[in-house]
Parts: C-alpha cells; sequence; structure tokens
C-alpha cells in the first residue's frame, strides 16, 4: 500500500507510516456524537484506490453539570453580541481549516499550558440562571492576573484577537488539523504570524470576555472538532513516569 486517505466527522485524517505495514492518525470524536464514528478509508496502491467505510465504536462521555447564577446580560447576550460572536466563531473555523493544509509543527510530546490545578473539566455543562445553555468545551486551570501561560507545543500563531465571550485569545495551528487555543488572558506576548515553541510563554493569565474570575481556558481543536485537552495529553503528550 503506497499511502491512506480518510475522512472522520468531516475532517481529513493525515496518516502517517510507521514500521513498514503500520500507519498511524489521529481522529477527532465530536463531544456531541453517538455511540459509533463513521470512517471513511481510500487505500492507494499506485493509482490505484480501494474505499473502506466503517465505524468505530465510541463510549459515552461522563460529563459533570455545573449551575452559575450571573447577570442577565451574560447569560442572554443582546442581538448586538450575538452578531459579533458570530463573526468570532466565523474567524475562529477559518483557522480551523487552515490547519488542515499545515504540515505537522511538532516532534516533541504536547505539555500543559500551566502547572497548576484544573478548575474546570472538559465537557461540563453549563446552567446559567436555571437554563442548560452550554458545554465547557475546554479545561480550566487555575492562575491569578500576570501568571505565564505557555505553548502546549511548536506552532504558528494563527490568531491574536479579543472576543467578547473568550477575551484575549491566541490560536496556535500545530499542523496536521491540531490547533491550541488560549482564551481569558491578560496579555499576549506573541503576534501573528509568530513560530513559537514548545513552552514558550505567549501570555498572561487574565479575567477577559465573559468570566467569573480569572483562569485559563485551554482549548484544542482537531479542524472544526473541539476535543478534550486532556486526551491530546494522554496520546501525544509525555509518558507516565516510573
Amino acid at each position: 500500500m503506497d499511502r491512506i486517505e480518510g475522512v472522520v466527522a468531516d475532517e481529513p485524517l493525515h496518516f502517517t507510516r510507521e514500521e513498514g505495514l503500520l500507519w498511524t492518525a489521529l481522529a477527532p470524536v465530536p463531544v456531541e456524537g453517538g455511540d459509533s464514528l463513521p470512517l471513511l478509508l481510500v487505500l492507494w496502491e499506485g493509482d490505484r484506490p480501494d474505499t473502506v467505510r466503517t465505524s468505530i465504536a465510541v463510549a459515552p462521555g461522563d460529563y459533570a453539570h455545573e449551575r452559575l447564577r450571573v447577570a442577565p446580560a451574560m447569560a442572554e447576550p443582546d442581538s448586538a453580541a450575538r452578531a459579533r460572536i458570530a463573526r468570532e466563531v466565523a474567524r475562529a473555523r477559518e483557522v480551523s481549516r487552515g490547519a488542515q493544509q499545515t504540515a505537522r509543527q511538532w516532534s516533541a510530546p504536547f505539555l500543559r499550558p500551566r502547572p497548576t490545578r484544573i478548575t474546570s473539566r472538559f465537557g461540563t455543562a453549563r446552567e446559567y440562571n436555571g437554563a442548560v445553555t452550554s458545554r465547557h468545551l475546554g479545561t480550566d486551570f487555575a492562575g491569578a492576573v500576570g501568571t505565564p501561560v505557555r505553548a502546549t507545543n511548536r506552532g504558528r500563531v494563527a490568531l491574536v484577537a479579543d472576543f467578547y465571550l473568550a477575551g484575549k485569545v491566541v490560536y496556535l495551528d500545530h499542523g496536521e488539523g491540531l490547533i491550541s487555543a488560549y482564551f481569558h488572558l491578560s496579555k499576549a506576548l506573541v503576534r501573528t504570524g509568530d513560530t513559537v515553541e514548545r513552552g514558550q510563554v505567549i501570555g498572561s493569565v487574565g479575567q477577559s470576555g465573559r468570566v467569573t474570575g480569572p483562569h485559563l481556558h485551554w482549548v484544542m481543536r482537531y479542524g472544526g472538532v473541539t476535543v478534550d485537552p486532556m486526551s491530546v495529553l494522554a496520546l501525544l503528550g509525555e509518558p507516565p513516569g516510573p
């Protein structure tokens, strides 16, 4: 077999050949998906493709539930804010699409952007003033305003912006579909187009955007699919010690 192409959750897969006949690729699992994940593979021998359609069994997620009391304006943005949010979501999606066209930027394991305790985990359902309106699609780390935020791995700065919900943000394109994002910063220390190294300080913890206190909200995406950042560390991070 000369090469493999594939699609999962409408996102292309990037296969790497290892040890002869072994091919590997990362695949995103949408948090709101069902109990199986459709998979399309195209196996190439020279110029002859062989198409395979199958599915991967998916275990249900075990996510927490949070109840928050906030000002009505925070729970339900007005029409102008909703229009701004839509524009900002479109900008972030453009970054995600671009990552599928970028060659892999990293070789070392991924690391946590902060060494502090986790204050809110991925997947938690958020109930604002008695109504479930969102799911927490990131991992929150404790931190005082001004404390450092580090790049999870080598990548290109794809976006630095000030968003309505996420506040000051930095998006890193790690290539082969992988994006990391850092929300609610007090300061960004990089500019769009910069190349940053693993562990480099790229900003400072803050409380910008729609938050109730200072912390880092860390996001990982594969193309347009937001995934649990800790699952990325489990697959691509430092191996556990003895």
